[in-house]
């Protein structure tokens, strides 16, 4: 056997930071730590980003790369100096599709938010004089995909991060420090929370039928849908959904003419495109049921069942987005949400997943017959998992 083979470019190497942000984990970089021609947007960067996560990948897996072959586990973060007065850093969000050669800008992942103001303080973006020797730091962090302002808590113990603690989250194995975060009017003033200007629309899909739907943008783009209308009680874990493809498919198709119906996009087949917005999820009135991990919750423990799902496939807990726009939708009466719950009066709900419960507060308000809501609060935790320096083949070989 010949030893003698193509001489190719080395692999290069850039800094970052493999990081878990509440039930999701991502590859975090420092912008000025990419390659020059990636520190803007273009072709180069999603280029190298599919790189290092490991897509486009045919088999689905991401083996060759950072991913973990589920929408939760496929994502990137850029972290700079913030460009914006009175905010710390600025935070770019990617979403990697899985088996197909895009990266998804349109929206923000809420559970990477948690993760980001301990990494943008541990790599030196925050200023010294912010950080408390013991305390919470508390970073403001322009979140650029969607331009709003987030603020994320962030535990010091001797000048540094605290990871460590005791707060459990569903959907994560292990305790850790508890990171309050809150996004600050995921929904203002001059936008349109309910793009139809209803709180419940008629959403026809040819082919499919005609469903009740509640279509929000806060925190991300949601459809709501009634659990019942669809043929399911709300209770479903995620092969109940993810190993059926009719299911996934209708899912699909229901959420392209959703979009289409919220403006997002003009034509149902740019949905493919657009795979990381709008969500979709249904709901259903709280009852008794099993998590994925065998944990019984009982009916009076929750608020409501709602389950969403993210890149084309039942997520595995809630996605930090989507729980800011099923508070939102919640906090405002007559929406398919709130209606769920039964409730004419919520503030903060506590929602079951099919990993166990997240509680989630809003602060909403109705001004000249218009809804908007100033602030939605939820705890997350974060850490991180390596640091170091991720390789890839050098793209021009």
């Amino acid at each position: 056997m010949s030893l003698v083979t193509k001489i190719h470019a080395p692999q290069i190497k850039i800094p970052a930071t493999y990081m878990r942000g509440g039930t999701s984990k991502g590859v975090f970089f420092n912008l000025t730590d990419l390659p020059e021609d990636c520190q803007v947007a273009g072709s180069a960067r999603d280029a190298l980003l599919l790189r290092v996560i490991g897509s486009p990948d045919p088999y689905g897996k991401q083996t060759d790369g950072m991913g973990g072959a589920t929408s939760s586990t496929s994502k990137t973060a850029i972290i700079s100096i913030s460009e914006q007065a009175d905010h710390d850093v600025d935070y770019l969000f990617g979403q990697v599709a899985i088996d197909k050669p895009f990266v998804d800008w349109s929206g923000n992942c809420g559970n990477l938010t948690a993760a980001v103001g301990s990494f943008a303080i541990s790599s030196g973006l925050v200023a010294a004089s912010r950080i408390p020797d013991n305390g919470v730091c508390t970073v403001r962090i322009w979140q650029k995909n969607i331009q709003k302002t987030i603020i994320a808590h962030v535990p010091i113990s001797n000048g540094q991060v605290q990871e460590t603690g005791d707060f459990e989250l569903d959907g994560v194995t292990f305790p850790a420090a508890e990171v309050p975060v809150e996004f600050i009017a995921p929904v203002d003033p001059s936008e349109a929370m309910f793009p139809t200007g209803n709180l419940v629309d008629e959403l026809e899909v040819p082919g499919i039928g005609t469903f009740q739907a509640t279509m929000i943008t806060a925190g991300i783009p949601t459809i709501f849908i009634n659990a019942e209308a669809l043929g399911y009680t709300g209770t479903e874990l995620q092969d109940a959904i993810n190993s059926d493809e009719e299911a996934l498919a209708r899912f699909e198709t229901i959420r392209a003419y959703g979009a289409v119906k919220m403006g997002l996009i003009s034509d149902i087949a740019d949905a493919k495109i657009r795979q990381h917005t709008p969500k979709i999820a249904f709901v259903a009135p709280a009852q008794d049921y099993v998590t994925s991990s065998g944990k019984n919750i009982a009916a009076d423990e929750i608020d409501l069942q709602v389950r969403a799902l993210s890149m084309g496939k039942l997520h595995h807990a809630m996605m930090g987005t989507a729980a800011v726009a099923i508070a939102s939708a919640a906090s405002i009466p007559g929406t398919l949400v709130a209606l769920a719950t039964g409730k004419t009066d919520v503030s903060s709900v506590t929602f079951a997943h099919p990993s166990g419960t997240l509680t989630v507060g809003a602060e909403a308000s109705l001004d000249n017959d218009k809804w908007t809501v100033s602030k939605v609060v939820m705890s997350r935790s974060a850490r991180v998992l390596m640091e170091g320096w991720v390789r890839v083949p050098a793209l021009s070989d």
